[in-house]
């Protein structure tokens, strides 16, 4: 028996349909309007395809592997088979793995993880958090934080140049991520590749941002890892995917130690134990899996690829023009760029407003109007602060919504949408921008646990 759901024929839904798409909420001012999810870059909703699909699977739940039951024995097909769905979809080579995790950041965790001893890790300072800290947890990896480039060409030469200068020459990581979680913009992720390779140095692309908006090819790419989160990409929260090369996994030790991860145990005659641990990808995969995460993301995997990246890149870039013309009306408004305002991008943008603190500005696009956006620094802190052109030791939290006009706010607000954004969103987004520019906000807001309320 095979679990399936009747599904919405994608082809005819632009944009995709999402769960909460109905939901309505109530404005300080009065009344409810339908819910503006303009943070996708956080967690982008769950397509009504998936949520579907896992309904349908929820009453042949059970565990995989080992288990003589039917329903383990489902569980378990179901299982392997989102591990090759999701093959399949990034592109892996024959010999490569895909290694189910929580998160993007628990991927590239277990990546940090497995380096051999003595590695060198490079990686920009414009990385996400999750991207920028796990390797500083290995005493004997050696991390070399690289300046924000201003062009993609500087970001190839600057890596290239610290890959050649590079002393001992070992074993050698760079991470960068697809697109940016800030400024949405695309990294050139084929040349930072033949790069890393040609100083034979390995490459591990973050592509939290990038897989929910592109196809994403690890042989296309020639990226040795892809590391991203369901959660960002129309699936529901719980499960990650580190996918590529299966030797550094192989070599080292498990990333958790347990069941699962153990091909044999056995007692020593000294009392203590031997383990034989797999080779597979269940190697780092102890402990029962999400297998409704794993099942979801493969189903995101189909939906989005049933629909098209082709139609839903064009209708994305569509969304992308109509955002940045309508804030290029607002001469207070400031867009947020690494590499200017030609560079592509996903549907990622931030910005800052004269004479507003952020965290004031999204509060009061919630409050008075539903739409749901991000402010703060995006855990990308050193980003941040560059692309304001603050002190790298300012404070950055999200500061009292009663600074005064031109004081110096250490944080941005952030727009973003996806497959799943309805056009009048995007405009409502645009007016509510429009009109708090022009007339203030008609409510009164303070600062609860740093973070700016209304005041009810």
């Amino acid at each position: 028996m095979s679990v399936s759901a009747v599904a919405t024929d994608p082809a005819t839904c632009a944009p995709l349909p999402v769960l909460g798409r109905d939901v309505r909420v109530p404005l300080v001012t009065g009344g409810e309007v339908d819910y503006a999810a303009l943070d996708y870059a956080a967690s982008a909703p769950a397509l009504q395809r998936v949520w579907d699909d896992v309904a349908a699977y929820a009453p042949y739940y059970g565990s995989v592997h080992r288990g003589a039951g039917y329903l383990s024995q489902l569980s378990t097909d179901l299982f392997e088979n989102s591990r090759r769905t999701i093959a399949e979809f990034l592109g892996c080579r024959a010999d490569e793995q895909v290694v189910f995790t929580r998160s993007t950041t628990d991927s590239l965790n277990l990546l940090a993880a497995v380096l051999p001893q003595d590695t060198r890790v490079f990686v920009f300072e414009t990385e996400h958090h999750a991207s920028l800290l796990p390797w500083e947890q290995r005493a004997d990896v050696t991390v070399t934080y690289l300046n924000a480039p201003r062009t993609p060409a500087q970001a190839v030469a600057t890596l290239e140049q610290a890959l050649a200068d590079r002393e001992p020459y070992g074993p050698a990581l760079v991470c960068v991520t697809g697109a940016s979680n800030v400024t949405g913009e695309l990294w050139p992720v084929r040349e930072l590749a033949a790069a890393a390779h040609a100083h034979g140095a390995r490459i591990v692309l973050d592509a939290a941002q990038l897989a929910p908006h592109h196809p994403v090819d690890l042989a296309e790419l020639d990226v040795d890892w892809i590391a991203f989160s369901g959660h960002k990409l129309y699936a529901p929260f719980g499960a990650g995917v580190l996918a590529g090369r299966a030797d550094w996994l192989q070599d080292a030790e498990p990333y958790l130690a347990g069941g699962g991860a153990s091909r044999k145990v056995s007692r020593r005659t000294d009392g203590g134990v031997d383990v034989e641990w797999h080779t597979t990808a269940a190697r780092h995969e102890a402990g029962s899996p999400n297998v409704i995460g794993a099942y979801a993301i493969a189903s995101a995997c189909k939906a989005l690829t049933e629909a098209g990246f082709d139609t839903l890149v064009a209708r994305e870039q569509e969304l992308i023009t109509r955002v940045r013309e309508g804030l290029a009306e607002v001469p207070e408004v400031r867009v947020l760029s690494l590499f200017g305002d030609d560079a592509p991008r996903v549907g990622v943008l931030s910005f800052v407003v004269d004479g507003w603190n952020s965290s004031h500005f999204a509060a009061a696009l919630s409050a008075e109007y539903g739409i749901g956006v991000r402010d703060g620094l995006f855990c990308a802190h050193p980003l941040v602060r560059t692309l304001l052109g603050s002190d790298p030791q300012d404070p950055g939290e999200c500061g009292a919504p009663e600074a005064a006009p031109g004081e110096l706010s250490l944080n941005a607000i952030r727009v973003s949408f996806g497959a799943g954004t309805p056009d009048e969103h995007v405009d409502r987004f645009l007016r509510a921008v429009k009109e708090l520019v022009a007339d203030g906000a008609r409510w009164n807001y303070r600062t609860v646990d740093g973070r700016c309320v209304a005041v009810v």
